[in-house]
């Protein structure tokens, strides 16, 4: 029998999670696909809430500061935004974690995360708009079109994948055109 870690169950709730929703974070089922027990789980978590919290952190580190820290080391503000782009628009192809979580913005662990992650993320991208010579208004307005083009595209994956077409090029240059 494999032993597992708290990665290995967070990585499979990030699964379940992307695949079956917020409900689908549960330990039974969880367990049962991995082939291990209940108590494989519960060594690591004490409750399905502490096993949600862990999931939704790793996201957190995963698709936004790692994220931003790849970004980064592009050498131009343009740059930085088309990397962004094509790193976030093209994860959004790959099961929707983001839209499980956006479903679930009312439950009371995954809400301060999903908080937390906006406003990091409308913040960094006002401030690549700054860094492109956009006012601090004109670069908060263009970061929430960013965002919003970002959960649109995530939305039309997961919903209507063969409709979904990748439009970075053309979102870069709207968003940048003054």
């Amino acid at each position: 029998m494999v032993r597992r870690n708290r990665d290995d169950w967070t990585e499979m709730a990030l699964r379940a999670l992307a695949e079956g929703g917020l409900g689908a974070v549960a330990v039974e089922p969880l367990a049962a696909r991995a082939g291990a027990t209940k108590g494989s789980v519960y060594h690591h978590f004490p409750n399905r809430e502490a096993l949600l919290r862990a999931t939704v952190e790793r996201w957190e580190r995963e698709h936004t500061e790692k994220v931003i820290e790849l970004v980064e080391s592009e050498r131009t503000p343009q740059d930085k935004l088309k990397t962004l782009f094509a790193m976030v628009l093209d994860r959004t192809r790959k099961g929707s974690v983001e839209m499980a979580l956006q479903a679930g913005a009312a439950d009371e662990v995954i809400a301060p995360v999903l908080r937390r992650v906006t406003e990091k993320r409308i913040g960094y991208l006002t401030e690549l708009f700054r860094q492109l010579g956009f006012g601090k208004a004109q670069a908060r307005k263009r970061a929430l079109i960013a965002f919003s083009l970002y959960l649109g595209q995530a939305q039309l994956w997961t919903t209507l994948p063969g409709l979904a077409e990748p439009v970075l090029d053309e979102a870069v240059q709207v968003l940048t055109a003054r």
